[in-house]
C-alpha cells in the first residue's frame, strides 16, 4: 500500500513520516537547511508479513501544489496531517480538496504536535477537522493525535496504518505496463534511474518500454520496488527502474511515462467529466487552465460539451486541448488549476482518448460519453455495438481501457459480438449490423449492374466504398468471403458480380481486338499506349481509347495508367511478382519490380512506378513510404492465387 501525506507547510508531515518510518524523507540539500519540503519524498518501512508499506511525502507549500499533484495521483491510501496548535490551514484545505476530486476515499488524520497545545486547544482542533471532513470522502476516517518529536501516539497511528495495509486489496496488475514518470537521476556504476509508481501492468528486468513523449527505447537493466531489488514490479508498486538506451539523463523528465509500445499515443485531445468544487467559480468554455494528469503539468483549455457554464458543485462533459502531447488512458484523474496555477478549478478523469474532430456535442455523442463514465467497460461496448453499422475497432477500445489480450476476449465473447482480425486489426460488429452490411452490398450490386450492364462487374475496392466509406478492408473482405461460400455473389478475375449477371463482348469488338492483341501480348508488361496501337494499325485515336474502354468494362483490359491498358493475363502475371517479391523481401520496390519486368533494358521506372501505384489504387497493395505492401484480403491476390 502507497501512503501519501497532505497537508499545510511546518505542520509535521515529514517529521511524522520519520517517527513512522525512521527514514528522513527530505533528501535535497537546501530542504535540510531550510526545514521545509521542496519536493516529492519517498520513505519505506518493512511489514510483519514481509510485505513492504511506502510513503510519499508532499510538500506543503501553497506554490508546490504542481509537486504536490507529481506524488498524489497514484497513492492508495491519504495520511492528513493537521498541526494541534494551528488547526485546518488553507492549504490543509487546498490539499483537501485536491484529494477529494482525484476520488481518494481511504484515509486517517495525524493531529500533530500535541506536545506543544493545550488540551483545550486540542479539543478545538479535533472539532475543527470534524467540521473540515464532513461532506468529503475522507468524513469517516479515524483521527490520532501524534507528537513527531516526542513519540507521543505514533505506536497507535502505525498499528492502524499496519492493519489497513494487511486488509488492502492492491490493484489487479492486468493491462499494459505504464508507469509515471517523477524522477529521474543518475548513478554511478548503473546508469539513468527513473523512479514512479506504476499505474497498470507488470514490468521485469531485461524487457524493453518506451520513454514517452518523446518516444525512446528503454532496456530495463536494473529493477527496485517499495526500495528493494526485484525481478518484477506491478501496479501500485513504487517502482525504480536502470535503464539502457540511447539517451541521455537530460532527456528524461518528470511528466514522461515509461510505457509498453503499444501504449505509446501521442495525445493533445482528450474528453472526460469534470467537478467544480463548491468553494470555487463557475468554470466557463474554453477557459485557460493547467492539466495536472499523472506526474505532468500541461498548459490548456477546456471546452465544456454539454452546458455552457459549469457551476460550482456541478458536473460537465469536456474536452481538454493541450497544448503539448502527452499519453492518457480512460479513467485517469485530472486536475486543473487556473491559468496562473493559483487556485483548483475543477477535476475529473479522462473517458475518451480518441475524440472526433467534429460532431462533439451530438446527442449520439454525449450519450456514449455519459455511457464511459460506468466503469464496467460492457456499457460503454454495447452502446458503440449498438449504434454503429460497420463495427467497432476492438483493438482501440482496448486500447484505450488497457485491457491485455485476455480481459479483452473475455468482454468481446460478453458483448456477443462476431471478431473480425486481420494483423493487428480487430473489428467487432452486433449480428444486425453484419446483415445489414450484407443486404446493402447485394443492394449495391444490383444497383450497379442496372447501371452499367455491359460492365462484367465492380471491382472490390469501388464495392466497398458504395457499401459504405467506413467500412474496413478486413470487414469486408470477410462479408466478401461468406457471399462468395454461400453463391450469393461471384467473382471472375478481380471483379464480383451477381451469379446471374454476365458482360459480354460484341462480335465485332471481338474481331477487331483479336486483330491488335499481338501488340500488346508483344510486350506485355509495356504494351503500347492508345496513340502507339492507333498509329500501328491505322485506325483513330478516338476509336482505339473507346474500344478499349468496353474491353475493360467487360474484364479483358485493366486500365493502369491514363490510355495505358494491360491484359487481363499480363496484370495477374505482375499481381503474382509483386506478390513474390513481398515473400522474400517484405515489399515490392520500385527498382527491385523494374528489373524483373526489363532485364533487357527495355522499359523504365516510369512504368514500374506506374504498375505499382496501379496496384496500390486498386487495393492490392497499400504504399508505406517507397514500400508497396502486400494487402491479404484483395480480391486480386485471390485470382491470382490460385
Amino acid at each position: 500500500m502507497l501512503i501519501g501525506t497532505a497537508g499545510h507547510i511546518d505542520h509535521g508531515k515529514t517529521t511524522l513520516v520519520k517517527a513512522l518510518t525512521g527514514v528522513d524523507a527530505d533528501r535535497l540539500p537546501q530542504e535540510k537547511a531550510r526545514g521545509i519540503t521542496l519536493d516529492l519524498g519517498y520513505a519505506y518501512t518493512p511489514l510483519a508479513d514481509g510485505s513492504v508499506l511506502g510513503f510519499v511525502d508532499v510538500p506543503g507549500h501553497e506554490k508546490l501544489v504542481h509537486n504536490m499533484l507529481a506524488g498524489a495521483t497514484a497513492i492508495d491510501f491519504v495520511l492528513l496531517v493537521i498541526a494541534a496548535d494551528d488547526g485546518p490551514m488553507p492549504q490543509t484545505r487546498e490539499h483537501l480538496e485536491l484529494l477529494d476530486l482525484l476520488g481518494l476515499s481511504r484515509g486517517a488524520v495525524a493531529l500533530t504536535k500535541i506536545d506543544v497545545a493545550a488540551p483545550e486547544r486540542l479539543d478545538a482542533a479535533r472539532h475543527a477537522v470534524h467540521e473540515l471532513l464532513a461532506g468529503t470522502a475522507l468524513a469517516t476516517c479515524p483521527l490520532f493525535p501524534v507528537s513527531g518529536r516526542t513519540g507521543d501516539g505514533v505506536d497507535a497511528l502505525r498499528d492502524h496504518l499496519e492493519r489497513e495495509a494487511t486488509a488492502f486489496v492492491p490493484p489487479a496488475a492486468g493491462g499494459r505496463f505504464r508507469l509515471a514518470i517523477d524522477r529521474a537521476f543518475s548513478l554511478s556504476g548503473v546508469g539513468t534511474v527513473v523512479t514512479g509508481t506504476a499505474h497498470a501492468g507488470t514490468v521485469a528486468v531485461g524487457e524493453t518500454l518506451i520513454l514517452a513523449p518523446p518516444g525512446l527505447k528503454a532496456r530495463v537493466r536494473g529493477l527496485h520496488v517499495q526500495d528493494r531489488p526485484a525481478e518484477r514490479g506491478q501496479a501500485g508498486e513504487r517502482c525504480a527502474l536502470a535503464l539502457k538506451g540511447e539517451f541521455e539523463k537530460s532527456d528524461i523528465r518528470r511528466g514522461q511515462w515509461l510505457v509498453e509500445p503499444s501504449l505509446v499515443l501521442a495525445l493533445n485531445r482528450v474528453q472526460g467529466e469534470v467537478r467544480v468544487p463548491a468553494s470555487q467559480p463557475a468554470l466557463r468554455h474554453m477557459q485557460s487552465v493547467h492539466v495536472h494528469l499523472g506526474t505532468e503539468d500541461i498548459v490548456g483549455r477546456v471546452a465544456l460539451l454539454d452546458t455552457r457554464e459549469v457551476a460550482p458543485g456541478e458536473r460537465a462533459l469536456v474536452e481538454l486541448l493541450l497544448e503539448r502531447e502527452t499519453l492518457a488512458l480512460r479513467g485517469d484523474r485530472f486536475i486543473l488549476r487556473d491559468a496562473g496555477a493559483q487556485r483548483t478549478v475543477a477535476g475529473g478523469r479522462v473517458l475518451d482518448i480518441f475524440p472526433p474532430t467534429r460532431h462533439k456535442r451530438t446527442p449520439e455523442r454525449l450519450a456514449l460519453l455519459d455511457r464511459l463514465r460506468d466503469d464496467d467497460p460492457v456499457v460503454a461496448l454495447e452502446y458503440l455495438a449498438d449504434q454503429s453499422t460497420t463495427g467497432v475497432d476492438l483493438e482501440r477500445f482496448a486500447l484505450s481501457w488497457n485491457l491485455d489480450r485476455d480481459a479483452a476476449e473475455a468482454l468481446w465473447q460478453r458483448v456477443g459480438l462476431r471478431v473480425i482480425r486481420e494483423g493487428e486489426t480487430v473489428i467487432g460488429l452486433r449480428s444486425a449490423a453484419w446483415a445489414g452490411l450484407r443486404a446493402r452490398l447485394l443492394d449495391v450490386l444490383e444497383q450497379e449492374h442496372a447501371r452499367a450492364p455491359d460492365m462484367i462487374g465492380v471491382e472490390p475496392e469501388r464495392l466497398r466504398r458504395l457499401t459504405s466509406v467506413r467500412l474496413a478492408r478486413p470487414v469486408f473482405a470477410a462479408l466478401r468471403a461468406e457471399l462468395l461460400a454461400s453463391g450469393a455473389i461471384a467473382q471472375t478475375r478481380t471483379w464480383l458480380h451477381r451469379p446471374s449477371h454476365r458482360a459480354s463482348v460484341s462480335d465485332s469488338d471481338r474481331a477487331c481486338f483479336a486483330a491488335w492483341r499481338p501488340l500488346l501480348d508483344a510486350k506485355p508488361y509495356n504494351p503500347p499506349r492508345v496513340r502507339d496501337v492507333a498509329k500501328a494499325t491505322g485506325t483513330p485515336e478516338h476509336e482505339v481509347r473507346r474500344l478499349f474502354k468496353r474491353l475493360a468494362r467487360a474484364g479483358e483490359l485493366y486500365p493502369v495508367a491514363h490510355d495505358h491498358y494491360f491484359t487481363a493475363g499480363a496484370v495477374a502475371e505482375l499481381a503474382g511478382i509483386v506478390r513474390q517479391l513481398n515473400v522474400e523481401q517484405g515489399a515490392a520496390r520500385a527498382a527491385p519490380f523494374r528489373d524483373i519486368l526489363f532485364s533487357d533494358g527495355d522499359g523504365g521506372r516510369k512504368v514500374a512506378i506506374a504498375i505499382l501505384e496501379f496496384f496500390d489504387r486498386i487495393g492490392y497493395t497499400r504504399r508505406v513510404r517507397d514500400d508497396h505492401v502486400l494487402r491479404h484480403d484483395s480480391a486480386l491476390h485471390d485470382w491470382t492465387a490460385r
